[in-house]
């Protein structure tokens, strides 16, 4: 034992509790989500490193009829990310505006209309109870241009408050929002479309975004983009992330935030990620959810991985909040078929936070979803992805696309297979025995387990045709017994090197028993 005094002793089985007759510390900053410390392209969230997986139906999730329950039925498969942008166009009829509508039909920004915030406010407390994630997008591009702009309160013609002479907004905007002809988005001073009457508007965006703080900071479960695949210049982003960092530090927390640009498929010219890279005082993650469209099997692959590369002398993590596959649109989103592919490069990539976009651009949360969570999740109960990287220089006898690999050599392994498939996986220098466990991705169950011995190349062939996960692993105690483990002595050395009195029992597994 590493400590002496009286001692009380209590049981548990398959939990940790440590009795003290000191007072419950302050929640410090590690218990809000940041990035993890044993590996930064990953995060951590109350102590722990954290994988963020998910899928919606829906974009500005708030906004949606019993959310709850949509939350729910994510949770119960093991997703626990998603993206809320504070979006309120009004595409499927429930949706309202932030701000108060007078009887003469005009909208005053001066007031807030109540039912947005509340919705917005209880997403925000439904989520920190289930423990998913929330990565918020303030600004959504296509919420201000075409036909989304004709009735919007910003729209100088729909409120009491500005007129086009005294706000520089006009009232249409016809062009398509990638166009960046709208000045709604340039209201900073310096900015290509900037003039001094969008001082104006600008303190009503202000307003607004203050407002959303004010919910959204008393929380520790939030991440935060500035805008929807944005093609308008950084300044843009870059300001609004300053002001969240100022109000953030007014409460005394801190806060991650990053920027998403529309041309992320093409990273290696991309102007907008370029400045990016390496400003990590700014971007304190990255999004990359564009190179999940237009880009397909190892094409995808080559990508993602050249965002590895280039990173690594500022090792921040990747967060994929959009995975395009479905709709077969012109610009390529791809099949569902596509959408399960490159959540699985992404993870395999090293991302630390991957989303199925919603249904019609995306699978959503589909069963073909749900199974990929729960697939993701058995992986994770064996290996953990920020213990393990890739290693596609290992495999051997491979197709174009057939499989990746991510593995800590010689303690375990974890095989990615598009559609079924053989290959050589160099086990030469581990002549050892291995235990090899199937997931079957279309199901997100179980499949079969077999035993292989290294110390040579292993052929390693899927039981069906389908998308399977392949978890290779020296014993069964390496993986998750061990991470509990270890996370146990790390949490009561913390501990005790604060208080004096202590006992702790832990009952980990049945018939193992841990005492300080």
């Amino acid at each position: 034992m590493f400590f002496s005094g009286k001692l009380r002793y209590v049981r548990l089985v398959g939990a940790v509790a440590i009795l003290t007759s000191t007072a419950t510390a302050a929640p410090k900053a590690e218990d809000r989500i940041c990035i993890y410390k044993g590996n930064p392209h990953y995060w951590q969230y109350k102590g722990k490193p954290v994988l963020l997986v998910g899928g919606s139906k829906d974009d500005n999730l708030f906004q949606l009829p019993e959310v709850e329950k949509h939350l729910q039925e994510m949770k119960a498969v093991g997703g626990n990310f998603v993206r809320n942008t504070m979006s309120d166009r009004n595409d499927k009829g429930f949706e309202v505006y932030p701000f108060k509508k007078l009887d003469n039909g005009k909208y005053d920004l001066n007031q807030w209309n109540e039912e947005y915030w509340k919705r917005f406010d209880n997403f925000m407390r439904k989520t920190h109870q289930l423990d998913i994630f929330v990565q918020i997008e303030v600004w959504d591009r296509f919420d201000y241009s075409q036909r989304n702009w004709e009735p919007h309160p910003y729209r100088p013609n729909n409120n009491i408050n500005y007129t086009t002479p005294s706000s520089g907004l006009a009232d249409r905007y016809p062009d398509p929002a990638w166009y960046d002809t709208q000045p709604f988005f340039h209201s900073i001073p310096g900015m290509p479309r900037y003039v001094k009457q969008l001082d104006t508007v600008r303190k009503y965006q202000e307003k607004f975004v203050a407002k959303m703080l004010s919910y959204s900071l008393k929380y520790g479960h939030v991440l935060y983009c500035m805008n929807n695949e944005t093609s308008t210049p950084p300044a843009w982003g870059r300001y609004w992330i300053a002001f969240i960092e100022k109000e953030a530090k007014k409460r005394g927390v801190s806060v991650y935030c990053t920027d998403m640009f529309n041309d992320g498929y093409k990273p290696e010219t991309s102007g907008l990620l370029a400045q990016a890279y390496d400003d990590v005082r700014v971007y304190k993650f990255l999004d990359i959810s564009q190179i999940n469209s237009r880009l397909f099997n190892e094409d995808q692959w080559a990508k993602l991985m050249w965002v590895v590369k280039r990173i690594k002398k500022h090792p921040r993590p990747l967060n994929c909040v959009k995975i395009y596959g479905s709709g077969q649109t012109k610009w390529g989103s791809g099949t569902p078929v596509d959408g399960v592919e490159r959540l699985w490069r992404n993870l395999f990539a090293g991302c630390a936070a991957v989303r199925s976009h919603r249904d019609g651009a995306g699978i959503g949360l589909q069963p073909i979803s749900k199974a990929c969570i729960k697939a993701v999740r058995k992986v994770e109960t064996l290996v953990k992805f920020w213990d393990v990287e890739s290693h596609q220089e290992l495999l051997s006898d491979r197709g174009k696309d057939e499989a990746y690999l991510i593995a800590r050599p010689g303690d375990a392994y974890v095989l990615y297979f598009t559609s079924g498939g053989s290959v050589g996986l160099n086990m030469k220098r581990y002549d050892k025995d291995f235990r090899l466990k199937w997931i079957d991705i279309s199901t997100g169950e179980w499949g079969k387990e077999t035993h292989i011995r290294g110390g040579k190349i292993v052929q390693i062939k899927t039981p069906g045709k389908g998308p399977y996960a392949a978890v290779i692993m020296t014993s069964v105690s390496t993986g998750t017994d061990n991470y509990k483990k270890k996370r146990l002595l790390t949490i009561l050395k913390a501990v005790v090197s604060d208080i004096g009195n202590l006992a702790v029992i832990v009952r980990i597994i049945p018939g193992t028993i841990i005492m300080a």
